[in-house]
């Protein structure tokens, strides 16, 4: 401001006298009270514009200059608070994807632990299974056996009393041991 008076008083100054040397009294610029008038009226509207216009003008460009300069900073801090969470969505992801990774990795062994465990199980029922049948039938076996056992020596009895019973003649003796063999063939 002060250099922009310190201009102006200097071209008024000095052109007015330069003027007046050269030409030796009449030129553009008459040096009389007219002439400090306007230098006052001049300095006068000079002080209004600066105090009306130039200093707002220059305090609305500083107040713009720092909205700017923290919409930048805040702009900055915004991009450098996105990358720092975009950092730690990356990370949070990864720690997710291992994590995923260990679970599905226990769910298969537990998986094939239990499957072992069901066929383990298996075998061993159908083993018992198996032996159980084989110890029925061997029952079955020995049941039949002794009452096989039993029919013929029933057989036998009945045989030898009826033997004992009659004389026997030759005829009756083959009779009497083809009607046991065929009961017998009946029973089996």
């Amino acid at each position: 401001m002060i250099r922009v008076l310190a201009i102006a008083a200097l071209l008024l100054g000095v052109g007015p006298s330069g003027a007046l040397a050269s030409e030796g009294g009449g030129g553009l610029i008459n040096v009389d009270k007219s002439l400090f008038i306007q230098i006052i009226n001049f300095a006068l509207l000079l002080f209004i514009l600066v105090k009306l216009l130039y200093k707002p003008l220059l305090a609305k460009m500083d107040e713009r200059t720092q909205a700017i300069r923290k919409s930048l900073d805040e702009a900055q801090a915004a991009r450098a608070d996105a990358q720092r969470e975009r950092e730690e969505n990356a990370a949070k992801l990864q720690a997710a994807y291992a994590e995923a990774q260990a679970i599905r990795a226990t769910a298969l062994k537990e998986a094939a632990e239990e499957q072992r465990r069901l066929v383990e199980g298996a075998r061993a029922e159908a083993g018992r299974l198996v032996e159980s049948a084989r110890n029925e039938m061997a029952q079955d076996v020995r049941r039949a056996r002794q009452e096989l056992r039993q029919e013929v020596s029933d057989l036998a009895i009945t045989v030898a009393e009826r033997l004992i019973r009659k004389s026997l003649r030759d005829e009756d003796h083959r009779r009497i041991v083809q009607d046991a063999i065929g009961r017998v063939d009946k029973v089996n």
